[in-house]
């Protein structure tokens, strides 16, 4: 019996090397990244240009377009929480796998309910407000199909640390080439429309549909390796969720995360009041954009080099600080004078690549440690819980600035007074600052798992024969 044990754990051994090693060509990590410039393609219209577009163009109050991204980034992180669930309940999988299938059959109808985020329609303005808050809620809605299966996917395409460092940086890619031509494609374009209630869904519709090509190619070049088909027994997923809430890595990631990302969306929907008010120059988010797209490289070359010398962990801490030093700089000394403020905040840009390039290796680590702790793997259910995280940042994320704009007397296409510019200012570079400041303490001293840490937790769960 002992010699035929020692047999078995060698087996296991021998597994557990062959699945520690990296495995990820380029052209799959590729395909991965390329699904979250899709996915940006049509996301990030919505949190860069959709509040100036209710205020501006649909007609409705800060305080209402606020309350619409609040609202409806609420109830969607209770939409990502129940599509998580179904997607982990999946049985009788087929070849097209777990996570995938969502990506092809929801990318249309996400595309669709983007371009009617930005018609707007002859109504009353209650009428103006109720059609806000409907298409807002649809378009999350189908956001959620498709994001929550893209985001757990990576957990099932290489257990090792490296891979999933480099997944988070074709990720990053994606996501900051969405947010560059988000920046620099969309007023311009929209700006060649005598009527921009027009410019605003042709524009956005055309970006759409790229973005379904790149779903569609994201589709066909990943592939799924480690999947788990639970058993039909009643009760797993409220032990999954129950087992989430003991998983303080998973607790502290979304403490971290609702205030980075707060951080980031802050700003995000800030800028072009900022850029308008305060710097007088409506246009700079398109140079803005693109100066954070050139940083993009090298920033994600120095994340790799980084999170190989010091861990994922410690490379976080350092992108985070970064960024704080920086914003404050600018809001002390340099946020109104522009070519000051270009330097300052590109630089800021550059160190925010990092903590963002790293999260996404983050998640799929919890999902072993989780998994180490509760003898439950639950890909999406763990990625659709901290996507609630996620989303609840961002409707604080659309719900402040709405709040602090009507607060601080901002008034659409007038002069602003020195009372409101400040408090533009105070808006853009210093809360974000905090936010960040609080989520840097809370993570070094709090957050458990080490790269090393997590290869351990890989190599136990391999002899207990549960990857």
């Amino acid at each position: 019996m002992t010699s035929q044990m020692t047999h078995k754990d060698q087996q296991k051994l021998k597994k557990f090397e062959k699945i520690d090693k990296p495995i990820l060509k380029f052209k799959e990590k590729l395909s991965y990244g390329l699904g979250d410039l899709g996915n940006g393609l049509m996301f990030d219209m919505g949190m860069i240009y959709l509040l100036k577009f209710y205020t501006d163009i649909l007609g409705i109050s800060a305080f209402y377009g606020g309350l619409v991204f609040l609202v409806a980034k609420i109830f969607d992180a209770f939409v990502d929480t129940g599509v998580g669930t179904i997607v982990d309940s999946r049985r009788n999988i087929g070849p097209k796998g777990k996570f995938r299938p969502f990506i092809l059959y929801g990318t249309v109808p996400l595309a669709l309910l983007t371009i009617l985020s930005f018609i707007s329609p002859d109504l009353s303005y209650t009428g103006k407000v109720v059609w806000a808050f409907a298409t807002y809620l649809l378009f999350n809605m189908a956001y959620s199909i498709v994001n929550i299966p893209y985001g757990s996917l990576s957990a099932s395409m290489s257990l090792n640390s490296d891979d999933r460092t480099q997944l988070s940086v074709f990720r990053n890619m994606g996501s900051q080439g969405a947010l560059f031509f988000a920046g620099i494609i969309v007023i311009p374009m929209v700006d060649k429309f005598s009527n921009h209630a027009i410019g605003y869904p042709i524009v956005v519709g055309a970006l759409a549909l790229v973005g379904i090509c790149l779903h569609l190619i994201c589709y066909k070049g990943v592939k799924e390796r480690y999947i788990v088909e639970r058993e039909e027994i009643k009760g797993t997923n409220k032990k999954a969720f129950l087992g989430l809430l003991k998983n303080e890595a998973f607790t502290v990631l979304a403490i971290y995360t609702l205030l980075t990302i707060m951080a980031l969306f802050l700003k995000q929907s800030a800028q072009l009041y900022y850029f308008e008010y305060v710097m007088g120059y409506p246009n700079l988010v398109g140079l803005v954009s693109t100066l954070n797209f050139a940083v993009l490289f090298p920033a994600l070359y120095l994340t790799t080099v980084l999170s190989k010398k010091f861990g994922k962990k410690a490379t976080a801490l350092i992108g985070v600080g970064g960024f704080i030093i920086f914003e404050l700089l600018n809001y002390a000394f340099f946020g109104e004078h522009l070519i000051p403020f270009l330097i300052i905040s590109t630089i800021s840009s550059f160190f925010l690549v990092i903590p963002n390039t790293v999260t996404w290796a983050f998640i799929a680590d919890v999902v072993e440690y989780g998994q180490w702790k509760s003898g439950i793997r639950s890909e999406g259910i763990t990625y659709s819980s901290y996507s609630f995280t996620r989303k609840v940042s961002q409707a604080l994320a659309g719900f402040v600035p709405g709040v602090a704009l009507t607060v601080i007397g901002y008034q659409p296409n007038v002069q602003q007074s020195a009372e409101t510019l400040h408090g533009l200012k105070f808006l853009f570079f210093v809360i974000p600052a905090g936010a960040s400041l609080v989520a840097l303490l809370i993570f070094l001293f709090f957050y458990p798992l080490t790269d090393r840490k997590h290869k351990q937790i890989v190599k136990e769960l391999t002899l207990r024969e549960e990857v």
